[in-house]
């Protein structure tokens, strides 16, 4: 299989093998569980990119509708609506940009425009999804475990061992996605914590996250602010950034080669020392 440590996108080839990338997440919504309302405007969001851009993120993650549990549906002309000029703007910051969406009429628009990764939470399985990133044959993509969709999938979380499941479904679509003509180098899988699982689950998941790295691709993960973070620490969603920077660096230590988050310049920062104090080599 095709080396783990390389992410093939629209415009750029991701060498993850000397450090993790930081994603730095872009919500333009107003109803997100973090940050819902402080960027849903193009201008405060476009402002927010750049900003990002001068705490060391590596990637731009924009996302024009909430996935939170329980999080309402848009049509995909609202979704492209929002997403649309932060994207134009995005693509000339020099950094690869992702957008962050499940529909496939939205991949179409976004790939039109030249994004370098499709990040999505259902892996792939909107109707016409899989074809279209096939027929634009250099994006990047994330393909991501969950259940359901995010307005019930707090009810499908009847796992018998989680880990195994989730490697079984990641195994699985990468094997899908490749057989229908989308080469292995251009996905990175994602555990989806978070996402169908209780706080439990998220831990096991977490405490197991090596036994993911067989799948062959890189994992990217997204742990910033969480709600098991604060089942945790106590701790309210405005108040989890040690949490979430520690998660980000446990994440890495077993083997998380893109990291998505909020608060990028203090992991940019807790990643330096890391990597310093002799980071290992996965």
């Amino acid at each position: 299989m095709t080396s783990p440590q390389i992410w093939k996108t629209t415009r750029f080839d991701l060498d993850l093998a000397e450090r993790p990338l930081v994603m730095g997440i872009v919500n333009v919504t107003p109803d997100s569980f973090s940050d819902g309302g402080r960027h849903d405007d193009a201008f405060r969001a476009i402002d927010y990119c750049e900003s990002l851009l001068g705490e060391g993120v590596d990637i731009l993650d924009i996302g024009g509708e909430s996935t939170r549990p329980g999080a309402p549906r848009l049509a995909p002309d609202e979704e492209w609506s929002r997403l649309e000029p932060v994207l134009r703007a995005a693509l000339n910051f020099g950094v690869p940009v992702s957008v962050d969406t499940c529909k496939t009429e939205v991949m179409r628009r976004a790939l039109d425009l030249g994004v370098d990764i499709i990040n999505d939470v259902q892996a792939l399985r909107d109707e016409g999804a899989v074809p279209l990133l096939a027929e634009h044959g250099s994006a990047g993509l994330c393909l991501m475990h969950m259940r359901g969709e995010p307005a019930g999938m707090q009810q499908l979380t009847d796992y018998g061992d989680v880990v195994a499941e989730v490697a079984d479904f990641l195994r699985d679509r990468l094997a899908q996605v490749v057989a229908q003509g989308i080469a292995a180098d251009r996905v990175t899988l994602d555990p989806g914590y978070g996402f169908a699982k209780t706080v439990e689950q998220n831990l096991a998941l977490q405490r197991r996250q090596r036994e993911l790295l067989a799948l062959g691709r890189p994992l990217l993960v997204g742990w910033s602010r969480k709600s098991t973070l604060g089942a945790v620490t106590g701790k309210a969603v405005d108040d989890r950034v040690a949490a979430s920077v520690g998660a980000a660096l446990a994440s890495a230590t077993l083997g998380a080669r893109v990291l998505r988050v909020h608060d990028v310049a203090p992991t940019v920062d807790a990643l330096k020392v890391w990597q310093a104090f002799g980071a290992p080599q996965v």
